[in-house]
């Protein structure tokens, strides 16, 4: 959308840096040591350091103990101020002394853990450590200036693309003074400076550089970063006449409606006006979204708020009238039966109520053929074929109730459950059983206690999977096997399942209906130990194994006459919150190091080629270097260069031991040369790079004499590749 297009690439830098100068406030410790250039884990030292996970949840605890977060806003003072034609709007607690605080509990933490030390204080934690802590204090001081409120604000400027804004309240004077100071450190060499003037310096101002470039504005009353000198002026200008209209625009009064009670933050788009301004050009294009109801969208608007010390949040999207066409599927909110058959043990659970699944047919129908004419046909083909009406046959014998269960995954063999409330059970069973029967299927039947269970196999990658189904008091029960079935049958006559356990109402958030529209449930220690027992074994069972209790993840979803909303709790820091932060971030810094290492396999084949070709125009009768140990210093001194060492590329890429046939390993990659030479010269090469392993590079690169690097995603390579098989893969852009 425009309101990132509109920060076109010559200014988005010095703009984007002006953000995140604003915005940096609200980093903490731990996320800011997930973004630092080397992670702090490598592969390796995750069994060096699995305990830190418990160290890192006693420090979230001492912080959710001793620090002091910023207390909600029943209003804002800032949103008033706004353009009347504001269409982007994020209001921000100032998270500065927050942050103080956090960094002093770090501190004193790692005075007393020496494990947590150890971590802080090895090799590229002991460079990047001291770097984070001087960029927290920065920022501390920076929001020392600033009021209790940053509001990021886009504003349409007549026909034009859409006008970022920054601002807060000024706290105390002086910042005039510190800004320039703070900038010129945290700014790049290549990154150009943002301009910072009080009013009378704004006054005369004039563009230099670049046209759009960014601009701070210190006022007495006020901090603004302005996309340019233009936009500053004329919020300058609106802040000295005191205008106030956006907060009597529809807008601007649906906006004040999320303070109320208390928010921490709250954001929001008038999608209405961005489609009219921005919506489909064509003709199709605005009639499909006529047909699926989007075109009658709002706003969308999301806040946070705390309610007796219960965080949580919610998100609107509303339109101009009823909902219509796709919007309306989904059904108002009601009792949810289906998750009577669920496992309370669910490491994740679904339920959706749908509207009558006969006029979603028609309406998806209608869909298609407006895309594609033959449509129609090809459904009317395949009925014939089958014998049944899809629109009868199936979904007219469907209630509109799904519910969705996994209770383990990978490693562990799959167990999950799909619940399908029915209007016809029985005429539903026979629509299954004529599917199965045009695929060739016939399945198994079993009588148990009265209940027919049905099963047949199905094919997958690894192994063949059993599914088992019955129908049980109006709903159809489709399981992974017999046992799977069997479970979710006795859980619902029982009255143990998930939808009796009081787990779901226990995590909604406060004040929230128990009927819901739709529902997501989540085993957060589950699915975290998922996500890192691929990277890790060690962590993975830390863990599993903790004691610490998660509260469960519910998102609910309620779709009323005008609008969708959804709404959802989350606890404080705990614990088990401190896992989950190490299972994100984890595996996000085996990313990040895996995309440092590629760029530095990518900056050592360039190194490769160029050493090559220098070494070919060196010493012609040798042609190309054999080996990389060749391109390298020679062992015995660097004064002593020649054909046999011409220390062209450095020790730890071309040593002693880099020679034919053999891998040097650099920044998580292996590196060799191949070449084909006929007595002499060598009159072809080929260079490979390939990671160590899966967890340290996705891409494998080579180049041939053409110095053209090429790149194939995949496997780490076990040998060397020919010239001619490298020039077969993708060129690097």
């Amino acid at each position: 959308m425009k309101y990132v297009s509109a920060l076109r690439p010559r200014h988005l830098g010095a703009f984007l840096q002006g953000l995140a100068l604003v915005t940096a406030i609200f980093v903490s410790v731990s996320f800011a040591c997930a973004q630092s250039a080397e992670p702090p884990f490598s592969p390796d030292d995750f069994k060096k350091y699995s305990g830190l996970l418990t160290e890192m949840g006693q420090f979230f605890q001492k912080v959710q103990s001793n620090v002091q977060f910023p207390a909600p806003r029943p209003q804002s003072r800032l949103l008033p101020l706004l353009p009347e034609t504001t269409v982007l709007y994020a209001g921000f607690p100032n998270y500065g002394e927050t942050s103080h605080q956090a960094l002093a509990v770090f501190r004193q933490e790692l005075k007393e853990n020496a494990k947590l030390r150890a971590w802080w204080e090895q090799d590229e934690m002991a460079t990047e450590g001291p770097k984070i802590e001087d960029s927290l204090e920065k920022v501390y001081q920076l929001s020392q200036y600033l009021g209790d409120e940053i509001v990021v604000s886009a504003a349409r400027e007549g026909n034009g693309d859409p006008k970022f804004i920054i601002f807060s309240e000024a706290r105390k004077p002086g910042l005039k003074a510190f800004l320039p100071v703070m900038l010129k450190d945290l700014a790049g060499k290549s990154s150009p400076p943002i301009r910072v003037l009080d009013i009378a310096e704004l006054t005369n101002a004039t563009a230099h550089g670049a046209k759009d470039q960014a601009v701070v504005l210190v006022r007495p009353d006020f901090i603004v970063l302005g996309e340019n000198l233009d936009t500053l002026r004329r919020f300058n200008a609106r802040l000295e006449q005191k205008e106030q209209g956006f907060a009597s625009t529809d807008f601007g009064r649906r906006l004040a409606q999320g303070y109320e009670g208390g928010a921490t933050i709250v954001a929001g788009l008038d999608l209405e006006a961005i489609l009219k301004k921005e919506g489909p050009k064509d003709e199709q294009g605005r009639a499909m979204l006529e047909r699926a109801g989007f075109s009658d969208m709002k706003y969308l608007v999301w806040d946070h708020k705390s309610l007796n010390g219960q965080e949580f949040s919610q998100f609107e999207l509303s339109f101009t009238g009823p909902r219509r066409g796709v919007a309306s599927w989904l059904a108002a909110p009601g009792p949810m039966g289906s998750l009577d058959f669920v496992s309370p043990k669910a490491v994740m659970a679904a339920g959706i109520l749908l509207k009558d699944p006969r006029q979603i047919f028609d309406e998806a129908t209608e869909l298609a053929t407006a895309s594609n004419p033959n449509a129609p046909a090809s459904v009317a083909q395949m009925e014939q074929g089958l014998n049944l009406s899809l629109r009868e046959d199936l979904f007219g014998r469907m209630g509109g109730e799904i519910a969705l269960e996994l209770d383990s995954l990978p490693p562990q063999e799959p167990v999950w459950r799909v619940v399908l409330k029915a209007k016809d059970p029985s005429g539903l069973l026979a629509t299954v059983h004529t599917l199965l029967a045009a695929s060739r299927v016939t399945p198994s039947e079993l009588d148990v206690d009265g209940i027919m269970y049905y099963s047949f196999p199905l094919p997958a990658q690894q192994k063949t999977m059993e599914v088992s189904y019955a129908a049980v008091d109006g709903y159809l029960i489709f399981a992974s096997g017999h046992e799977a079935l069997a479970e979710a049958i006795r859980l619902h006559r029982s009255g143990e399942s998930l939808g009796k356990s009081g787990k779901i109402a226990s995590s909604l958030p406060p004040a929230g209906s128990p009927e819901v529209s739709a529902l997501l449930y989540e085993d957060p220690k589950a699915l975290s130990a998922l996500t890192l027992r691929s990277l890790s074994p060690e962590l993975a069972d830390s863990l599993s194994k903790s004691t610490g209790e998660i509260q469960p993840a519910v998102v609910a979803v309620y779709g009323e006459e005008n609008a969708l909303r959804e709404a959802s709790a989350s606890s404080g820091v705990d614990f088990g919150g401190a896992m989950m932060v190490a299972a994100i971030a984890v595996p996000n810094l085996l990313r990040a190091r895996m995309a440092a290492n590629e760029s530095s396999a990518v900056a050592n084949m360039r190194t490769a080629n160029t050493a090559q070709i220098t070494y070919a125009a060196t010493y012609p009768q040798k042609g190309y270097a054999h080996d990389l140990a060749t391109l390298g210093p020679n062992p015995r001194g660097s004064s002593n260069i020649s054909s046999l060492h011409a220390s062209l590329i450095d020790a730890t890429l071309g040593g002693p031991g880099c020679t034919a046939g053999a891998w040097c390993i650099k920044s998580g990659y292996r590196f060799t040369i191949t070449t084909r030479c006929k007595l002499q010269p060598c009159l072809e090469y080929v260079v490979i790079a390939t990671p160590v392993s899966s967890n340290t590079g996705t891409r494998n690169f080579c180049s041939a004499s053409d110095a053209v690097i090429r790149f194939q995603i995949g496997s780490p390579l076990e040998s060397a590749i020919t010239a001619a098989e490298c020039r077969r893969w993708a060129p690097l852009q």
